[in-house]
């Protein structure tokens, strides 16, 4: 661990793959505070956060981002405290040069959970939206499009990047549009 008076800078931080070869995340972050710079394929950063359990919120990105989460640079610290979270958040952004895509416009795309309404096909925006619909039937719809999301994301972690821990998702949230990890 690095003490908060040493603040690395992004450049000397080692990459971490985001997905081991045994198909799990960096376990080594589990529970700690810190903050954490992820990048793309080609190591182009996307997103810089911080987080009271690093290895939680580094899960929670790969679902809602998996084209974005390949290496994965983090710094931790041993008391939380916002202001030095901030600051190295801050300091890393700066040392970028420009905003990562995830810490600008796209933000909530990183630090919300899916909005299944926003990813619906036409073709299920149609039946949605079909004024023959009551409440229940549109709850029906949203869940199914949820269920198909959820596949979706799974197929491409579990077989594509050979993620090899379980992802659930919330039951209860789905019923509301969206999709987060229980």
């Amino acid at each position: 661990m690095t003490p908060e008076t040493n603040l690395s800078s992004l450049a000397t931080l080692e990459y971490i793959p985001y997905i081991s070869d045994r198909g799990q995340l960096p376990e080594e972050f589990q529970g700690k505070i810190g903050v954490y710079a992820i990048f793309d394929q080609k190591k182009v950063l996307q997103f810089v956060g911080y987080s009271r359990d690093v290895y939680l919120s580094l899960k929670q990105h790969l679902v809602r981002q998996p084209q974005q989460c390949y290496w994965v640079k983090v710094q931790t610290i041993e008391r939380p405290s916002r202001t030095i979270l901030e600051n190295i958040e801050n300091a890393w952004i700066a040392e970028n040069g420009s905003v990562p895509w995830g810490n600008g416009d796209n933000k909530e795309k990183w630090t919300h959970p899916i909005d299944i309404k926003m990813v619906m096909t036409p073709e299920e925006q149609a039946n949605y939206q079909n004024p023959a619909n009551d409440e229940l039937a549109q709850m029906k719809i949203i869940k199914n499009v949820a269920r198909r999301v959820e596949a979706e994301i799974s197929t491409q972690l579990l077989e594509v990047r050979g993620l090899q821990m379980q992802i659930r998702f919330n039951p209860k949230l789905k019923e509301e549009g969206l999709l987060d990890l229980k």
